[in-house]
């Protein structure tokens, strides 16, 4: 009974030994897979710099800092993407579509990248949410090709487009004498919250729902066309020019 005793105190302890190696090299596999998910770079960058990104799917956030350099982090969700930021005449360019051709299955990366005040930023992806913050550079462009919603805050570029298929558009900025200002969505509500005191010329169009708000920017110079699917005209000198275009959703200005 000894020896059958100490065969299954053995039996027993070298269970616990398995079970503890096999828990050590998970704890291990998951720290390695962990690692994998990150993504860190900066680079030095003049006032003029330009980011150019098209992403795949993901959450894109783009904040203005005062700093001369672009900081990108990244996560990135299992199958990783590749990515390969290059700098090309100031212009740093991030293409997860031509890093990542080929390839079927690749998860999401979400992007926090902060850049200077007075950076150019260019942002793309398919789905996935797109936030600019903190801009004044000479443009702002924000596009979805599929579903997500655009937020733009403090912005004060001269030249702005938001556009996406489904999701809402939010844009809280200035509006530059000589600017052009571009917003378009097929599905959801956008919101414009501008100085009362801006000048510009605009179009705001909503053919399906006619659910057009212009709140405090009603004047005498204001039209409304085609039994309200359309409504244009001139804040101030109408130096700017203004365009919203809304399929099935709304439209609003809000003062700022």
């Amino acid at each position: 009974m000894k020896f059958g005793g100490h065969l299954i105190s053995a039996v027993i302890a070298g269970k616990a030994t398995i079970l503890m190696s096999v828990v050590f090299f998970f704890a291990l596999s998951a720290a390695e897979i962990t690692a994998q998910k990150r993504f860190s770079r900066t680079f030095p960058a003049g006032q003029n710099v330009r980011l150019q990104l098209m992403n795949r799917t993901g959450t894109v956030t783009v904040e203005g800092w005062n700093r001369p350099e672009v900081s990108i982090t990244a996560s990135l969700e299992s199958p990783a993407a590749n990515i390969d930021p290059q700098t090309v005449g100031g212009t740093i360019v991030i293409n997860l579509v031509k890093d990542n051709a080929g390839r079927n299955e690749v998860g999401n990366v979400n992007f926090t990248i902060r850049v200077p005040f007075t950076a150019m930023v260019d942002i793309e992806t398919k789905i996935g949410n797109l936030n600019v913050t903190n801009v004044r550079g000479g443009l702002v462009r924000a596009y979805i090709s599929s579903e997500g919603d655009i937020t733009l805050t403090n912005i004060g570029a001269s030249a702005v487009s938001a556009e996406n298929v489904i999701g809402d558009i939010f844009f809280d900025g200035e509006i530059v004498d000589g600017g052009s200002y571009r917003f378009s969505s097929t599905r959801g509500n956008i919101n414009i919250r501008i100085p009362v005191t801006a000048s510009f010329r605009f179009v705001a169009t909503a053919p399906s729902t006619r659910n057009i708000s212009l709140g405090a920017f009603v004047n005498p110079n204001t039209n409304y066309l085609g039994d309200g699917r359309r409504v244009v005209g001139r804040m101030g000198d109408g130096s700017a020019t203004l365009s919203v275009t809304n399929q099935r959703g709304s439209i609003s200005f809000l003062r700022r």
